[in-house]
């Protein structure tokens, strides 16, 4: 065609010489997020002992971006932590057992734990566990992820 334009050259500098360039794509390879299809999947999942991000989302246009940004953070610390998407509107029990009424929210869990007093159960085969949820308030972003999991003392890189 000819000289491309300034516009073009600007373009490909930045993303040549900007490393926190967002929107160049990246190779992610296959993904690493974990769709939520029941909550027994789920309790294993945390019986694993990693901790699992989980993203508690609608269908709107900010849940688009965030599919994103965990397609990235998941691809970054995969496997030390486990990143899932619940869909509340076909998971409706699980979501509205959070209490929360803003979505998209995310939320953290890990360390599954037997818990110390049983208390008064129907059935024995039930066994109770605690886990600490951490709600997450930073930025939604790989790095958001990363500078609050290292503030909870839960390096990602080390394994457990």
């Amino acid at each position: 065609m000819g000289e491309p334009s300034i516009f073009d050259r600007m373009l490909s500098h930045i993303r040549s010489t900007s490393k926190y360039y967002t929107g160049y794509p990246k190779d992610l390879g296959p993904s690493r997020v974990l769709y939520f299809s029941s909550e027994r999947e789920f309790v294993e999942l945390l019986h694993q002992g990693h901790p699992v991000v989980v993203a508690f989302t609608i269908s709107c246009n900010y849940s688009k971006h965030l599919d994103k940004v965990l397609e990235e953070a998941a691809a970054e610390f995969y496997p030390h932590i486990k990143f899932m998407r619940v869909e509340c509107p076909k998971y409706p029990g699980f979501c509205i057992t959070r209490q929360r009424r803003d979505y998209p929210f995310i939320e953290v869990f890990h360390s599954p734990a037997q818990a110390a007093s049983q208390g008064k159960v129907a059935d024995p085969n039930i066994t109770k566990y605690s886990v600490k949820v951490l709600p997450f308030n930073y930025d939604v972003s790989a790095y958001g992820f990363r500078e609050f999991l290292k503030r909870q003392g839960m390096h990602p890189f080390d394994p457990k």
